[in-house]
């Protein structure tokens, strides 16, 4: 089952995938809510997710699939650094992370070490997590946006791509006053004093990390 908001990566793989004698694409959906409603008749062995999708953050869909299926292994294929996100999306009970920049033969490689049982990160960040595992992680080697949690680290990358306080809510389904509360723990762990700083530097880390064309 593959799921982007973006038609033309979905044709994409979905072109990829059905070239191949042992694997087939049995639905597709542009969004998780759209995701959620077919994946029971769908029963997929396997689910290939974006991880910024309207409607519903990635880690936050990883774990309503979690929730409905736990024994679906789910495949995170974003364009957004592994570095920052796919520590977060194994928690949610992901089996794997690549970013769209490695290829069509590494994806399907991917793709078939998940369906095999095995869970796949980069060599670099395989050797991230066991570093962080046997607490020999070098000091200052992490970012600062690692301390939030995951719903903090939507509502911070919510404010860089421009919303305000309601339409942030209005995307998580939050209410204003609990959002604020994610703001003023955001201000706390960031180590910012007002709410002009924080925008501002959510904004420019947005912008960071979004990849150029």
């Amino acid at each position: 089952m593959l799921v982007d908001d973006h038609p033309m990566t979905r044709e994409g793989l979905a072109a990829i995938i059905t070239r191949q004698a042992d694997l087939e694409v049995c639905c597709e959906a542009s969004s998780p809510a759209e995701a959620i409603s077919r994946l029971e008749k769908a029963n997929p062995d396997l689910l290939v997710t974006d991880m910024t999708m309207p409607g519903r953050s990635g880690v936050e869909f990883i774990k309503d699939v979690h929730a409905m299926q736990t024994d679906l292994p789910v495949f995170v294929l974003s364009m957004h650094d592994e570095m920052l996100y796919a520590e977060r999306v194994l928690r949610a009970g992901a089996r794997g992370y690549l970013m769209k920049d490695a290829g069509s033969a590494k994806v399907l490689e991917v793709i078939r070490l998940i369906l095999g049982g095995q869970v796949y990160v980069s060599p670099q960040m395989s050797a991230r997590l066991l570093d962080a595992v046997t607490g020999h992680r070098p000091r200052g080697s992490t970012s600062p946006i690692e301390k939030l949690s995951d719903r903090e680290f939507e509502v911070f990358r919510l404010l860089g791509s421009g919303k305000n306080t309601k339409e942030v809510a209005q995307s998580l389904n939050l209410s204003s006053k609990t959002v604020d509360v994610h703001r003023a723990h955001i201000k706390e762990k960031l180590q910012i004093k007002d709410a002009a700083g924080l925008v501002h530097y959510a904004v420019r880390w947005v912008e960071s990390e979004t990849p150029r064309s």
